[in-house]
């Protein structure tokens, strides 16, 4: 149900800030707007409101909407109301009228990153943990601990900084040099290769696949919490209970214990601890759990983490209201560059199709932002914000954009594009949306078999 209801608070702010952008841009330039819907199809409920009578609707097919506009091209116009026609309006009032729709996605995407420049975010270090061998980030010289704050001298202030930075980089190709702070406190540059990764790489977790993983504290093998009536809590275990050894093999780090403890499902572990600093011996019999097909132990047992070590790995960022506006605008403009630029390399190969997403993977994620937190879940909804205003301005006939090229070519040549041309225009439109279509539920389908 969470899932259902983001992707349907999601599909209803996308629809609505983008209609009420071609509504307000057609009241300002004088046309009459006939009908504002949200969905298409058969109205559910409608009402009308002030002197124009403009119908608002909601149809039975939620995933769009449309303004009507008075038009001669759809109906006869009373003579007192042509000058208020669509079709009677200039090229350039056509063309603020149809762009409003895609710049009032943009600018509620500017809105909202204003919101979280303004208010705040608590975002992760850029500390990364030791890379796997023979990753791009090992070959590039980072180690566990090494602190990130430029990536190509563009700064880096959290992890979702340098997660962005990488992934624009990485559609690149080459090496990126990473400003960073070693582990000794020095400051050093880092050549990262990104060059390696295959066009069918770009989807997914791009930092883990180049060897960049956040930092992760080593926890000693201390009690913290035990679940009340557990397997540690019966055995006679207490907070504070520092495991030394297990079975006689001593144990560092907590995940240490853990692995003991899984790797013995339902079979006697002796413990031996320190509590108040006095050794102790306490016998476990781990319980039988069933975890991806595996059965494993467990104990009920959960580590005592420094709340100071927690608070260091964390950083807040936020700015004064007048320079988060300067980096919402540009934090939408690179998005949306980004997009283009993705679009692009997808039709000529570079990047892997699989990148194309549809409704299901949309609402997947709209639920799982959702259940992160309003912060996560407005972050998507500009997100798609950007999405949705790039892929209408894209020159395609049905979309805002092949209108405006329709526009254009009538400021060209001097007068509007004929029927015919318009006419086989929508048939290719339609044919190429249907073709993304394809695309886009083919690779939902695929995600959900994979996951």
């Amino acid at each position: 149900m969470t899932t259902l209801w983001a992707f349907i608070i999601v599909i209803g702010v996308l629809i609505v800030a983008h209609e009420l952008g071609h509504y307000w841009a057609a009241r300002w330039c004088g046309v009459k707007v006939l009908r504002f819907s949200i969905g298409f199809g058969k109205p559910l409920f409608s009402w009308k409101v002030g002197a124009d009578r403009t119908e608002w609707a909601v149809a039975a097919f939620p995933l769009g909407g449309y303004v009507k506009m008075l038009d001669e091209t759809e109906g006869e116009v009373a003579p007192e109301e042509l000058e208020r026609a669509f079709n009677r309006q200039t090229v350039g009032k056509r063309m603020f009228i149809v762009a409003a729709g895609p710049l009032a996605n943009f600018a509620l995407a500017i809105l909202l990153y204003w919101f979280f420049f303004v208010h705040g975010f608590v975002g992760l270090r850029a500390v990364v943990a030791e890379p796997p061998p023979a990753s791009p980030a090992a070959m590039a010289g980072l180690h566990n601990g090494d602190v990130v704050s430029a990536v190509g001298g563009e700064p880096v202030a959290a992890w979702q900084d340098l997660r962005w930075q990488l992934l624009r980089q990485a559609v690149e190709g080459g090496v990126v040099p990473l400003t960073v702070k070693t582990g000794q406190g020095s400051e050093a540059t880092r050549q990262l290769d990104v060059g390696t990764l295959s066009p069918d790489e770009m989807d997914g977790d791009v930092l883990g696949k180049l060897g960049l993983l956040p930092f992760q504290p080593v926890l000693e093998a201390v009690i913290g919490e035990l679940v009340p009536g557990g397997v540690g809590m019966r055995a006679g275990l207490l907070r504070g209970d520092k495991v030394a050894a297990v079975d006689g093999k001593a144990v560092y780090r907590w995940e240490d214990l853990v692995r003991s403890v899984q790797e013995h499902p339902g079979q006697p572990l002796v413990l031996d601890i320190l509590r108040k600093g006095q050794p102790l011996s306490i016998t476990v019999v781990p319980a039988r759990v069933e975890e991806k097909g595996h059965m494993i132990g467990r104990i009920g047992a959960a580590p005592w983490v420094d709340q100071r070590m927690v608070e260091s790995l964390f950083v807040e960022v936020s700015y004064p209201a007048h320079v988060a506006l300067a980096k919402a605008v540009a934090k939408t403009w690179d998005m949306s560059a980004f997009s283009l630029e993705m679009l692009g390399r997808m039709v000529v190969g570079q990047v892997s199709l699989k990148n194309i997403s549809g409704p299901l993977t949309i609402a997947d994620y709209a639920g799982q932002s959702a259940r992160s937190g309003w912060f996560s879940f407005l972050s998507f909804l500009a997100l798609i914000s950007i999405s949705l205003g790039v892929l209408n301005l894209l020159p395609v006939p049905l979309l805002d954009g092949g209108h405006l090229m329709y526009y254009i070519a009538e400021l060209i040549k001097g007068s509007p594009v004929s029927e015919k041309t318009m006419a086989v225009g929508q048939q290719v439109g339609m044919a190429l949306l249907a073709l993304l279509m394809v695309f886009a539920f083919y690779n939902d389908i695929n995600r959900l078999i994979a996951n």
